[in-house]
């Protein structure tokens, strides 16, 4: 019995054997291809190498602005009120309306006003008729002193009623020109081109001449804006004004490229101590209306010009704890890591005021499958100017 169970035994220990040494053969075999597979890009004349997009580094000549942030404000702006007193008969314009010069805006009644003139040409007329008989009489009485019919005492009253009648006549006219100008006062016009505001009475209010406001007219076209340029842009700003006028373009919020164009018109004479700016002011076309006062908006002085600027794409441009910087390809075909300087953004390219040179390859695309010192393979990126 002994012998029978140690030689089931010894069965048991070689079969174990056996397998655990093909086990063992068969992970050595896929460690090694394993190994074998990933040492493979690493080197070798089938090693991989990255592609990557590339672009040389642009010379242009670009333009240098300032940028600030601003409000749009109303060349003009006014209160709409009567000068006479009368029930409002209609209105001439909805809310919010965009009204040209002489537009009829509202309109008071007018019959009491019509009224006082026919009284002033009836009594125009009166001392008309009365004026006639004084001149007929002094005539008369002058020619009867001369003749001794008459006294001269009897001439100068008779000339003192014809001046005393023609006296009367000219007031007459002066009323009659009084109650044509209240009439055209019940009929409130534009005064410029612009848009109304919400009327703050309906027909049949009784608007009366000491002060009833009835709306509030601005003018859209053009508008000013208004910014703060700091007192160290004034050196800059000043010498462009000296040699012509400066050019102004105004972004809204979200715009990437000027929508409104203008230039710049006023600076102040004194700079805020408390701030450090200056009141400046552009006034811009704005023919659609786009812009109402109130805005804020952004602003670009275009205050010249700089040749030989750098530029590349901006997607190109990468950023760490250090700084911006961006990659280009070495003459040994590698990665090297430009850390660089930014200056304005035209269009879909950024100036680089320092950190390249022209003629370098800058890459554009798989920024982050790379790295400093890594082999890439360029390819020409599209062409971003």
């Amino acid at each position: 019995m002994r012998t029978s169970r140690t030689i089931v035994v010894a069965g048991l220990v070689v079969a174990v054997a056996a397998v655990g040494g093909y086990l063992l053969l068969e992970g050595v075999e896929r460690g090694s291809g394993a190994h074998v597979a990933d040492a493979a890009p690493q080197g070798g004349p089938h090693a991989f190498v990255m592609p990557v997009p590339v672009t040389a580094v642009v010379s242009k000549t670009v333009p240098v602005y300032l940028d600030y942030v601003g409000t749009t404000e109303a060349l003009r702006a006014v209160t709409l009120q009567a000068k006479v007193t009368g029930y409002l008969l209609e209105r001439g314009a909805a809310d919010g309306a965009d009204v040209q010069q002489g537009d009829l805006l509202y309109r008071i009644n007018p019959r009491d006003y019509q009224v006082a003139l026919e009284q002033a040409k009836a009594q125009a007329q009166r001392d008309a008729a009365a004026l006639d008989y004084s001149r007929a009489s002094q005539h008369r009485n002058a020619q009867l002193t001369k003749d001794g019919y008459a006294s001269k005492d009897t001439f100068d009253q008779t000339t003192s009623a014809m001046r005393q009648a023609q006296a009367n006549l000219a007031a007459d006219q002066a009323a009659i020109q009084a109650a044509e100008l209240n009439i055209g006062y019940t009929e409130i016009r534009a005064p410029f081109a612009g848009r109304l505001g919400r009327s703050l009475v309906h027909e049949g209010t009784l608007i009366s001449a000491a002060g009833t406001q009835l709306n509030t007219l601005v003018e859209l076209d053009p508008i000013y804006v208004t910014f703060n340029p700091s007192e160290t842009d004034l050196a800059q700003i000043e010498k462009q004004r000296a040699a012509g006028a400066i050019a102004a373009d105004v972004m809204l919020s979200g715009d990437k490229a000027p929508s409104f164009h203008g230039t710049l018109t006023f600076l102040d004479n004194v700079v805020d101590r408390t701030t450090g700016t200056i009141v400046a002011r552009a006034t811009i076309g704005n023919p659609a209306h786009a812009l109402i006062p109130g805005q804020y908006v952004r602003v670009r002085l275009h205050i010249g010009d700089q040749p030989n600027a750098l530029l590349v794409p901006q997607a190109a441009i990468g950023s760490n704890q250090i700084g911006k910087y961006v990659y280009t390809v070495g003459g040994d075909g590698k990665v090297e890591q430009h850390y660089v300087t930014l200056g304005t953004v035209e269009g879909l390219l950024v100036v680089v005021v320092s950190g390249l040179k022209p003629g370098d390859s800058v890459i554009v695309g798989n920024l982050q499958k790379i790295g400093p010192g890594m082999p890439v393979k360029p390819t020409p990126a599209p062409s971003t100017s």
